[in-house]
Order: structure tokens, then C-alpha cells, then sequence
């Protein structure tokens, strides 16, 4: 038996979505019809011009080596959009372009945190966050949101967590997996405890574009002067450009910061891919219509998806601000018995049962640091989301 891995690597768990999107695919290529509501990945084809200038890119050779942090043109136009979109200022040498808006943040947290320093994660959050923080030997702490405040937490909890170990924020608006979104008051009040604190902000804004009902993003990095030097912006073109698996990400902040994560990722990746870059660049500077088409059909799912969801005996389900996800709590079905007679203790036990009886793939709430709710994703068609909410309606009807 090998047993040369390193604790680091003894430690690490599997990201649950991936896991659970590669079970549910596995299940699907044996024949059995699962409705997979629970991957965030848009259903939406790359626009064409995206598309168009990666082919370009081909055609003119343009699949070398490039900088290992992003080639000028692409930084230029990040530049463009956080000015242009959040209000804040910065120059090339403020910019990297990584491989993925995941890659960004492990880059941040490696570059920031020390052994033994604490980050505070907001929870409900994205099931990445806190091994990247153990993987780079810090400490993460958790403040649970409420459903009541909207799954937000306010600037007395992040106070009431903070100790003398804690060094960062990792902060998500429009949040995974709950969609909520914090509004530029609650931002303030959350800012003004970082500055007292002298608290360092990690911001992880990839699903900015995706908000409704009138609301509007707002980057925490723009609320007080000060506090923009604190803090590493990251965003991408995975989520509103549908370019999942272009993996382009980017990140701005203070110089010191980003020109460390350029050299870690120089040592790590080098420069993400060259053609992608293109079609990213193609992304920031072209026609933003196909953005505005797919967030008008997301807010008809996320409508249709909340009111169905709400008629469900024993279901409860707030309607999310952003992203393309609900968080519905389920805690009424915890300790009932499955077809099977086994007793459900836990989310990670609902949505095991719902995946093996109802064929729907959802993902349970212990993922993302909260219990008593699952995960779905409304990124898929909407007769997939009227095939799956009506097996989930006769799931749990069925539970003893």
C-alpha cells in the first residue's frame, strides 16, 4: 500500500459539486434518466462572436506561450470593466488573468495567508473555500448567515468572530450556493469593521452579472477609498459569458498582492490558455446582448422554480437576489424514512436518497457549511426543472 502522500494531501477532500456532477453523468451513461439540477454551469451556448475570435486565434497561430499573468490586451480590457462596471481604478501592473476564477482565489488565499491565520468564511459558501484556506495552512472560521436576514451576514456577527489570528475576509456577493446579495449599506457597515480591524478582503465576485428584480451588484472594494487597497477583486467570464470551460478568471488589487499571485502562478500553471484569452477579450469588449438574454431567462426560472418549490408541503424556499441557484431548507424532512426505511439524518443523507429514488441530482447544504438545505441549480432547461421539481414533489410526499 503507498503511503508516501503528504498530510496536506491526506487532508484534502474532493470538491462535492465536481463529485457529484461526475456521479451523476457516471449514472446517466448507464442509462438512468437523472435530472442533474445540480451543477452551476449555465445551459447556454458560448455566444458566436466569443466563439468566432477563439477560432481567429487558431487561424493567425496565436497558441504560444503568452505572459505568465495575461496578455495586455485582455488586462486592458479588465481594466475597462472594473471601471466602467464597479467604479474602481487600476493599472496593468493591478491585473492577472488566471486559469479560472478558482485558480484567483487559491492564488490569493497562498499569497496572504500564513500558517495559522484565521479567514473568515460566511456561510453558506462555496465548497471550495475552505480547503483552500487549510491548503494553505490557515484557519478558516465560519459565521453562519440566517434564511431570515436573507443569508447575509451582518457586520455585528463578522465583529464577533474576529480574533487576533484573523487576517482576511473571503467574501462572496452574488453568494453560491444562496444567491444572496449584499446591498451597498450592508457592504459599508462590513467595510468599516475590515478597516477598524485592519482586516484584508478576498471578494469573490464571479456572478456580478447575474442579478434580478432590479437589484445591482456592488463591489465591496468600491464603498470606502481605504478599503480598496485591502482588497483582491475576482471575477471572470466562466458564469455570464456561459465560458465554463474556458477557464479565464482575473483578479485586481494592490500591486504587492497581484504581482505575487503572478509569480506563484508562473510557477504553478504559467499563462492560462492563449486562445482563451482571446475569446475572453472577445467577451469584455463585445455586444453584452446574449449576457442580458440569459440573465431575463434565469429570472423566469428562478420565478417559476421558487413558487413550485413553495408548494411543496414542508418546503421552504426564499427567492435569491443573484446567481442561478435556490437554497431551499428542508430541515422538515431530517429524521424521516427513505423507501428503503433509513432514517435521514443529515442533507448529505436527503440528497444521497433523492439522487437514488427520484433521480435528481441536488446538492446537499453540509457541502457548503450549513445544514438543514440543499442546492439547486436552475442553470438547466426549463422542462428539465419541470421534470425534476415533480419528481422532487413526489419524493417527498413519499417519505414516511
Amino acid at each position: 500500500m503507498f503511503s508516501g502522500l503528504s498530510r496536506r494531501a491526506r487532508n484534502l477532500s474532493p470538491s462535492p459539486t465536481l463529485a457529484l456532477d461526475a456521479r451523476t453523468k457516471e449514472l446517466q451513461a448507464k442509462g438512468v434518466d437523472v435530472v442533474n439540477l445540480g451543477i452551476g454551469e449555465p445551459d447556454f451556448d458560448t455566444p458566436s462572436h466569443i466563439g468566432d475570435a477563439a477560432v481567429q486565434a487558431i487561424r493567425e497561430g496565436f497558441t504560444k506561450y503568452t505572459p505568465a499573468t495575461g496578455i495586455p490586451d485582455l488586462k486592458k480590457a479588465v481594466c475597462k470593466k472594473f471601471l466602467e462596471d464597479n467604479g474602481l481604478e487600476y493599472d496593468l501592473s493591478q491585473v492577472v488573468i488566471s486559469v479560472g476564477a478558482k485558480q484567483a482565489v487559491y492564488n490569493a488565499v497562498q499569497v496572504l495567508c500564513d500558517e495559522g491565520d484565521e479567514v473568515i468564511v460566511p456561510a453558506p459558501y462555496w465548497v471550495s473555500y475552505t480547503e483552500i484556506i487549510k491548503l494553505a495552512g490557515g484557519i478558516p472560521v465560519e459565521v453562519p448567515s440566517r434564511e431570515e436576514a436573507g443569508f447575509k451576514v451582518s457586520a455585528a456577527d463578522l465583529e464577533a468572530a474576529i480574533g487576533d489570528r484573523t487576517k482576511i475576509l473571503l467574501f462572496n456577493s452574488p453568494n453560491n450556493p444562496s444567491g444572496a446579495v449584499y446591498d451597498r449599506d450592508e457592504l459599508l457597515a462590513i467595510a468599516d469593521v475590515c478597516l477598524k480591524r485592519g482586516l484584508y478582503i478576498i471578494s469573490d465576485e464571479i456572478y456580478e452579472k447575474l442579478v434580478y428584480g432590479g437589484l445591482k451588484h456592488v463591489s465591496i472594494a468600491s464603498v470606502r477609498p481605504a478599503l480598496k487597497d485591502r482588497t483582491i477583486v475576482i471575477n471572470g467570464v466562466s458564469k455570464a459569458f456561459s465560458m465554463t470551460g474556458w477557464r479565464i478568471g482575473f483578479a485586481a488589487g494592490p500591486r504587492e498582492a497581484i504581482k505575487a499571485m503572478g509569480d506563484l502562478q508562473g510557477q504553478v500553471t504559467s499563462n492560462p490558455t492563449s486562445i482563451s484569452q482571446k475569446a475572453a477579450l472577445a467577451a469584455l469588449l463585445g455586444p453584452k446582448e446574449p449576457v442580458e438574454a440569459m440573465v431575463r431567462e434565469f429570472e423566469k426560472r428562478r420565478n417559476f422554480v421558487v413558487g413550485e418549490l413553495n408548494s411543496i408541503p414542508g418546503l421552504r424556499c426564499s427567492t435569491p437576489g443573484g446567481a442561478f441557484y435556490v437554497y431551499p431548507n428542508v430541515s422538515a424532512f431530517i429524521g424521516k424514512k427513505n423507501a428503503s426505511g433509513k432514517t435521514i439524518a443529515d442533507s448529505a443523507d436527503l440528497a444521497e436518497a433523492i439522487l437514488q429514488e427520484a433521480a435528481v441530482a441536488v446538492v446537499p447544504g453540509t457541502a457548503f457549511g450549513m445544514d438543514g438545505y440543499v442546492r439547486i441549480s436552475y442553470a438547466t432547461s426549463m422542462e428539465n426543472l419541470r421534470k425534476g421539481i415533480d419528481r422532487l414533489r413526489r419524493f417527498f410526499a413519499a417519505l414516511g
